[in-house]
């Protein structure tokens, strides 16, 4: 099994427990997918605003409420290729608040951090291609599960760059 796969696993294991509360309250998955895009249109208002850290924060939470939406959803037997759709709309929009959210916030800084602007653009159109990428091959039959940033590691350097201040982030 490759390694990734064990980590999502071992996640997935991890939040078993919010996933069987959530199911025993009645919430129902897309209620998770809605919270979590709240939460990352919040967490992009603050990156915009220079509240990288608290970003980064609201970021991981979201994250979170998309692993637990299709936990739920696969839980309750309620996964349906609706639903999926759903969660990668919701993931595109995420990515895109994001990374519009960090070249807001660089525009800010000066004409010195034109750079880091078309870098956070760039981010964003590859994250787009990535994805569109994936969606093409599979609508056209083909397996495409290649690819070094996939979301799950895009996701993780942004955090990582967030958590750690400007300069981690510029780095990132």
């Amino acid at each position: 099994m490759p390694e990734k796969t064990k980590i999502k696993n071992r996640l997935r294991g991890f939040l078993d427990p919010i996933v069987a509360l959530l199911s025993h309250l009645g919430v129902p998955p897309l209620a998770v997918t809605m919270l979590g895009l709240l939460l990352s249109l919040f967490g992009a208002v603050l990156v915009a605003r220079g509240a990288l850290f608290y970003g980064g924060v609201l970021l991981i939470v979201s994250g979170i409420c998309d692993v637990l939406d299709g936990s739920l959803a696969r839980r309750e037997g309620k996964a349906t290729s609706f639903g999926a759709f759903i969660d990668s709309t919701v993931d595109r929009i995420t990515e895109m608040v994001y990374f519009g959210a960090l070249a807001f916030y660089f525009l800010g800084k000066g004409p010195a951090n034109r750079v880091f602007i078309f870098l956070a653009l760039a981010a964003l159109a590859g994250s787009f291609l990535t994805s569109y990428t994936r969606a093409r091959a599979e609508g056209l039959g083909l397996d495409c599960r290649v690819g070094w940033l996939e979301r799950p590691e895009r996701i993780a350097f942004l955090v990582l760059g967030l958590l750690l201040g400007r300069f981690a982030l510029m780095v990132v």
